[in-house]
């Protein structure tokens, strides 16, 4: 029989797990927050029920950052919103 010794992990190896480990960690903590950041955001755009609420609103995103205000646009229009 024949064994073959197999050596440790190295220090580096080690190393390089835990990186990765830390790295997709704090990529799920990011995905968790950005998730919970755009339920609240679909609640909110909820409230505004009313014809006149939704007219406050365009005019609150026609002020508001373009990049921003499209997002919230295609949230609207996909019917995401709670």
């Amino acid at each position: 029989m024949n064994l073959i010794a197999q050596e440790a992990p190295t220090v580096d190896h080690r190393a390089s797990l835990s990186l990765r480990w830390h790295a997709a960690r704090d990529d799920f903590r990011t995905r968790r927050t950005a998730r919970a950041s755009r339920e609240t955001l679909k609640r909110e755009l909820a409230s505004y029920s009313t014809p006149a609420e939704r007219h406050e609103l365009n005019a609150i995103l026609d002020r508001a950052d373009p990049d921003s205000a499209a997002e919230i646009r295609r949230l609207i229009q996909r019917g995401h919103v709670a």
